[in-house]
């Protein structure tokens, strides 16, 4: 019985990355060809200003399409970073040392009413990252927390290291090899079945109209995958939500990248 529970969840878990990956592709080529004539429309109001400065009346116009290409470079910046084909600078970083460094900045984007606590391990845990790419996943997901807790509640990110040994890992679609877990739990409203099978879809929001683009946890999803890692969820109504994140461990032998705390 346990291993045809297993073997539907892996089924499942191949149907939503096939159906995921279909949709980046998808995404990737709309932003590609849409980045393509964003570059032309900036070119054309740096052209604009120049011949404008004279011109209050013209520079308020120019000033709005200006903010307006801003906001669409952001859109497509998200939609490559869904279909994973944005650029990425890796290097060795200590991913506990990350947290500990973001772990104030969080607590102000949380709010008061929430308390963050975080459980990091006592030895360097090593990965391949664009620490600035890991850091905006973290954020997205303590904004998400935020959301889920209206009311206030408990964050928690932990960071821990795990084996497929474990049988956790692979049962969550990892590959064979050591990994680096970073798990972020809330104690939130949770998210019903319906919703989950939808939550990294792109411009899928439960948020009303103008409250976000829906591209946060798409985004997050994008770049764990570009980093060979795997995001994975589980919640229910009224229960809460834990995100799992996977990275794939490098030599333990690595001396950790350091930085100011």
């Amino acid at each position: 019985m346990q291993d045809l529970i297993m073997a539907k969840t892996k089924e499942e878990q191949i149907r939503q990355s096939q159906k995921l990956d279909s949709i980046g592709n998808l995404a990737g080529g709309v932003a590609h060809n849409f980045n393509n004539i964003l570059t032309i429309i900036i070119g054309a109001t740096a052209l604009l200003e120049i011949n404008s400065a004279d011109d209050p009346e013209e520079m308020k116009i120019i000033s709005l399409i200006s903010g307006s290409v801003g906001r669409a470079t952001k859109l497509t910046q998200s939609l490559l970073a869904f279909s994973q084909r944005q650029t990425i600078s890796k290097q060795p970083e200590d991913l506990g040392c990350i947290v500990k460094f973001i772990q104030e900045f969080l607590g102000r984007i949380i709010g008061e009413d929430i308390l963050l606590t975080t459980f990091l391990p006592d030895e360097p845990l090593m990965v391949t990252i664009d620490r600035g790419q890991i850091e905006q996943v973290l954020m997205n997901l303590a904004v998400n927390a935020r959301d889920a807790m209206p009311h206030g509640g408990v964050l928690e990110i932990a960071v821990s290291q795990v084996n497929t040994e474990d049988s956790v890992p692979e049962s969550e679609g990892c590959r064979p090899g050591g990994y680096a877990l970073i798990t972020v739990s809330d104690t939130g409203e949770g998210i019903d079945k319906d919703t989950l099978q939808k939550i990294f879809d792109p411009f899928f929001t439960t948020k009303a109209i103008g409250s976000g683009t829906g591209l946060g946890l798409s985004m997050a999803y994008g770049i764990i995958r570009q980093h060979d890692g795997v995001i994975h969820v589980c919640s229910e109504p009224g229960e809460g939500t834990i995100f799992r994140i996977y990275l794939p461990l490098r030599d333990q032998q690595e001396k950790p990248v350091t930085f100011a705390l």
